[in-house]
């Protein structure tokens, strides 16, 4: 039944590209905006911060040049920045895109974004700074006296469902749980169940990239190298000389945290490398394993790309997607 059957406003189309690290998101969002009329939505969590280039595998200039480009190079390293204010400014710019009458291509790997922007977020009001900033010193004070799991068995008392999805290390997740516990009353599994994420404003075909585990590999151990051979590590020095300090949330992740030993001169180059190719390759298999929880994704491999673009025209045409696999 048509939307004008049913007295609904027709939603607009997004197609998301998403998929492990490597998988070639880029490469495929450039070339699906360039075919069918559309602009590119960034939906990579660190992409958003400036001077973060290298590392964060941001699309080149002459990549952003082939077609427009929206939240990248968006705030400084030193920015907090949230899902919720993501969803707000994606949500925006894809306003923007669709007013010009232009197809969203919706293209990162961060699942939380990508959730945000599509079905909104639990309704609890906005971040709580404080509470999150005293969260984070009893982590620091937890390490200090070697009990580095604290903040997760405090999770695991209060919210159990959330601690078993939750690894005990992922400190950000933790913390927002436990905000998301104390700002709302109810543990954040009963408050995600209770919103539902039925937020639907868009029609979305979601396509999930799979070049297979063994080419995977591959593409990440390559990958890995060409960041070094771009100039990862002078670019974390160039960070650093600019006052942004390890201590800053997205000198954490992967790439940059590596360089961190080298920078200190307690771990060499290649040692880096290797370490920084494990931990891509433990990034990706999480990106997998939440891809396979979202019923809608359909995977296909990045190539042929004849076999994406027809089930990009059918979506458009008529609205259909096939079954996530």
């Amino acid at each position: 039944m048509s939307a004008a059957e049913t007295n609904e406003p027709a939603r607009p189309p997004v197609v998301v590209v998403t998929g492990p690290t490597s998988a070639g998101k880029t490469r495929l969002a450039i070339a699906l905006a360039r075919q069918f009329d559309g602009e590119i939505v960034n939906a990579d969590s660190m992409q958003i911060y400036r001077g973060m280039d290298i590392g964060t595998s941001k699309p080149t200039a002459e990549e952003q040049a082939q077609a427009p480009h929206h939240l990248v190079d968006l705030v400084d390293p030193d920015i907090s920045y949230s899902a919720g204010r993501y969803a707000r400014d994606a949500r925006a710019a894809a306003a923007c895109v669709h007013g010009r009458g232009r197809l969203v291509v919706l293209a990162g790997g961060t699942g939380l974004y990508i959730r945000a922007f599509l079905e909104g977020l639990v309704g609890t009001g906005g971040a709580d700074p404080e509470l999150r900033a005293e969260l984070e010193r009893e982590h620091d004070r937890a390490v200090a006296a070697g009990d580095p799991l604290l903040l997760h068995a405090r999770l695991a008392a209060r919210d159990p469902e959330s601690a078993r999805t939750i690894h005990p290390k992922d400190l950000k997740r933790i913390v927002r749980a436990l905000e998301l516990a104390e700002r709302g009353g109810a543990p954040a599994s009963a408050q995600r169940r209770a919103h539902g994420f039925q937020e639907r404003p868009y029609r979305v075909l979601h396509l999930a990239l799979d070049p297979g585990r063994e080419t995977l590999g591959e593409r990440i151990d390559a990958h890995c190298r060409r960041m070094l051979d771009a100039g990862l590590l002078q670019e974390v020095r160039g960070l650093l000389e600019r006052g942004y300090g390890f201590g800053l949330r997205p000198m954490q992740s992967i790439g940059y945290r590596h360089m961190q030993a080298v920078v200190a001169g307690t771990e060499t180059l290649a040692g880096a490398l290797e370490t920084m190719r494990r931990d891509t390759r433990r990034y990706a298999r999480r990106q997998r394993t939440w891809l396979r929880g979202v019923p809608e994704a359909n995977w296909v491999k990045p190539e042929p790309r004849a076999a994406i673009e027809a089930e990009v025209e059918k979506f458009l045409s008529t609205g259909e997607v096939n079954p996530g696999s």
